[in-house]
């Protein structure tokens, strides 16, 4: 049984979550998309402090005159990772990455090309029964405008993260756990992007299923709210996450295994 201490906390948290959904869709909402974002994800561990990460991620989105979340296709990207384990507590990263934005109601009905660069720093708060986790992230976007002139965004993001695995104290395989993450961002002012300095509030709850230790599918609904100058923006987006880790490793085990009694065989 959880002590009433770990109770408490989880009700303060799902608390404080709830009270900042509420205060981002406090205030006037011009425009709602529906969205669906699809990401895969491949890790690879290096050594036990290094490891390295290559996603890739596709937007779908609705129209102002059409409620299908697939009516377009508005961003792909691709991003590679560095992982470091500075400590059981504290994980740092950087990526790079090229996102392929198009029609993007947030940015405009126009291409907009993006290289981007980030640093990021997560810190742990391990309990039993659940983890909670605090991410910082500082990342700067090369991007272009209406004008077809590049211009330099940069933009910081704050996400507090709580995962509960429900079948078990634990995360492994055959576990299913909910999640729950709210995070804010502030940017400084560009064309692309628009002038005001707090760029977005985006709130997560769904679950995951780890297949295996080195497989697992998260689904989770995205509420997000942005601020505009020419009008609020809201997002309703479903995303699906699949992740595979060392997936390369894993299928030369396989393949070895397989080959192994084959050989056997013939001596």
């Amino acid at each position: 049984m959880l002590s009433k201490s770990n109770s408490k906390s989880k009700v303060i948290i799902f608390r404080c979550l709830f009270v900042i959904l509420v205060i981002a869709n406090s205030y006037g909402q011009n425009t709602t998309y529906n969205q669906f974002w699809n990401e895969i994800q491949f890790n690879q561990t290096l050594s036990k402090k290094w490891a390295t990460e290559i996603d890739f991620a596709a937007t779908y989105s609705s129209t102002e005159s059409s409620p299908n979340l697939f009516e377009n296709t508005i961003q792909r990207s691709i991003r590679g990772w560095g992982h470091y384990y500075f400590s059981p507590r504290w994980k740092f990263s950087a990526f790079i990455a090229y996102f392929n934005n198009r029609d993007v109601p947030e940015i405009g009905q126009f291409e907009s090309p993006e290289t981007r660069f980030a640093l990021q720093g997560i810190y742990y708060f391990h309990k039993t029964g659940y983890t909670l986790s605090t991410r910082m992230r500082t990342e700067f976007r090369h991007m272009k405008n209406k004008d077809d002139d590049y211009e330099n965004v940069f933009r910081y993001r704050q996400q507090i993260k709580y995962i509960q695995p429900i079948n078990s104290k634990f995360l492994r395989s055959g576990v299913i756990y909910g999640i729950a993450s709210d995070e804010i961002y502030f940017k400084s002012g560009a064309k692309v992007t628009g002038e005001s300095f707090f760029d977005r509030n985006r709130f997560n709850v769904g679950a995951g299923y780890l297949f295996t230790d080195d497989f697992q599918v998260e689904l989770t609904y995205c509420n997000e709210y942005l601020p505009r100058n020419n009008g609020n923006q809201t997002t309703n987006a479903a995303s699906l996450t699949i992740t595979f880790n060392n997936l390369i490793l894993n299928l030369h085990k396989k393949f070895k295994e397989r080959k192994t009694p084959e050989a056997k065989d013939e001596e």
